[in-house]
């Protein structure tokens, strides 16, 4: 099977979510995604395959979030993209692409609707 994460080692619920892949016997293929974000298209592919908008992936500690004024309703979400594209750590993670799906791991039992 094949597993991708989009991770941040830095982070308890990804190192989590990447441990329980292992722990299925699986070596998922790993980005780090703040060393190499997605692109804007395979973004919006993950988005649309999650039913999610831009907004429902947003992370709102430890980023730039607040002073971005990310908390505007008005914002289109090719807005919430641009902003993504310019500060990847505005990602929440971790995002896990499996043939079972795309799925935000959090929390992260959430894993195991992929495996």
């Amino acid at each position: 099977m094949s597993i991708t994460i989009y991770h941040n080692p830095k982070c308890t619920t990804s190192n989590n979510v990447l441990a329980a892949i292992r722990a299925k016997g699986l070596e998922p293929t790993i980005i780090e995604y703040l060393k190499n974000p997605p692109s804007r298209t395979k973004l919006k592919a993950m988005l649309k395959a999650m039913n999610f908008a831009p907004r429902d992936i947003l992370r709102r500690s430890g980023t730039p979030y607040d002073e971005l004024g990310l908390d505007n309703p008005d914002l289109s979400d090719e807005a919430i993209l641009d902003y993504i594209e310019a500060h990847p750590i505005l990602i929440q993670r971790p995002i896990v692409e499996s043939p079972k799906g795309v799925k935000l791991c959090r929390p992260s039992e959430l894993i195991n609707d992929l495996l």
